[in-house]
């Protein structure tokens, strides 16, 4: 199978984007929803986005429709809710499928370097990867895992 960094997706404004552009930064990748329990992470996210982007942080916000329908809006409306409601500032995405048949190759390619609770599934909205300056994924959260949860790892990969 390729590496991370090998892979295209299209962004929220339907612009191709080679994840080879983030080499040498720490990721953490995230499938996102706007009517979701877990909604409210996206200020979490922000959070760390801030803390972090100058030291070579960058978060990949991945919008999936899949669990429980919630995120049924377009890319530009989910781009709108966000920033508006969370004031994101970090990349986000086209919307795509995690699992099935037009399963995104970034999913497939995570799934397979770290799988969960569930095996090499997705359980639900805001499952988290973190990837090194390598390209290697180094953990992967739980939806229930809230982004400052995350930062002392970030930390840890940002000053190796």
């Amino acid at each position: 199978m390729t590496n991370f960094f090998n892979l295209t997706v299209q962004s929220a404004a339907g612009e191709a984007i080679t994840l080879g552009d983030f080499r040498g930064q720490v990721i953490l990748v995230v499938n996102t929803a706007t009517g979701c329990g877990f909604t409210p992470q996206y200020a979490g996210l922000e959070e760390l986005h801030q803390r972090f982007r100058d030291q070579g942080l960058v978060i990949l916000d991945f919008p999936c429709n899949q669990f429980g329908h919630q995120a049924p809006g377009s890319d530009a409306e989910i781009v709108e809710f966000c920033q508006l409601r969370y004031h994101t500032t970090f990349p986000q995405m086209a919307k795509i499928d995690v699992k099935g048949p037009d399963e995104s190759p970034v999913y497939s390619w995570l799934k397979s370097q770290k799988g969960g609770l569930f095996g090499g599934k997705i359980k639900w909205n805001f499952t988290k990867f973190l990837i090194d300056r390598s390209g290697a994924v180094v953990e992967r959260y739980a939806p229930a895992t809230t982004p400052a949860a995350m930062a002392g790892r970030i930390t840890e990969l940002i000053e190796a």
